[in-house]
């Protein structure tokens, strides 16, 4: 079973994502985290992201491993670990240069659906897992969350370190950015919305879990 969901920044796709892999027993991809990987991995190699064509070339060659495990994210860019480099500002901002890029959009999609398709029982999230990477998965939702509760959400996880304009910068305008590539704030034809404005975290886990277990009975 594939469990696809797709959402914008600070809608907590990873936490809700994370939290019902782990309780259904099912793999987890974050596949947000490959294409931060692959920024990371751009910049590292002084590629110019605004060269379409280089930024594909590197993201062909790169070495880029990444865990289904979703109690224990670890992602590799050959020998370096960037589990927590990937995370920082700097990548946020400029992730959208690579996200939008079709040739590396390609290559990570088929990677994505190789992934997938190796793991059998996966919660996969993303921008355009409904309707690119997975269109046939057994559960479709776009999670979702108004704009006050991502940013609040967004500087909490961050601990506080960003300002107002800065987390704009990494939610909204990213969002903005994105959409040119996959649009996820609008539901496709068969995906369900779960909207987490007024949820609590466990509310929304719970919510994605009960949809998965009433397709799983509709299997047996």
């Amino acid at each position: 079973m594939v469990v696809a969901v797709d959402g914008p920044s600070g809608s907590g796709k990873s936490s809700v994502c994370r939290a019902a892999a782990t309780t259904l027993g099912a793999a987890y991809l974050d596949t947000g985290a490959m294409y931060r990987a692959a920024t990371w991995y751009c910049l590292e190699q002084e590629v110019d992201l605004d060269d379409h064509k280089a930024v594909a070339v590197a993201v062909e060659e790169l070495p880029l491993n990444i865990s289904t495990n979703p109690d224990h994210q670890v992602i590799t860019v050959g020998e370096s670990d960037v589990t927590a480099a990937i995370r920082v500002a700097l990548i946020s901002e400029k992730v959208s240069q690579v996200a939008t890029n079709p040739e590396a959009r390609a290559l990570l999609i088929a990677a994505q659906r190789a992934i997938i398709d190796r793991e059998g029982f996966i919660v996969a999230e993303g921008r355009d897992i409904t309707t690119v990477v997975a269109p046939d998965a057994q559960v479709r939702v776009l999670l979702t969350a108004s704009a006050e509760a991502r940013l609040r959400r967004r500087g909490a996880q961050l601990g506080g370190t960003q300002d107002d304009e800065a987390l704009r910068r990494q939610v909204l305008d990213r969002d903005t950015k994105d959409s040119a590539a996959s649009n996820f704030t609008v539901a496709a034809d068969g995906v369900a919305v779960l909207d987490s404005s007024e949820l609590s975290f466990q509310q929304t886990v719970d919510s994605l879990i009960s949809r998965v277990q009433l397709a799983q009975g509709a299997r047996s």
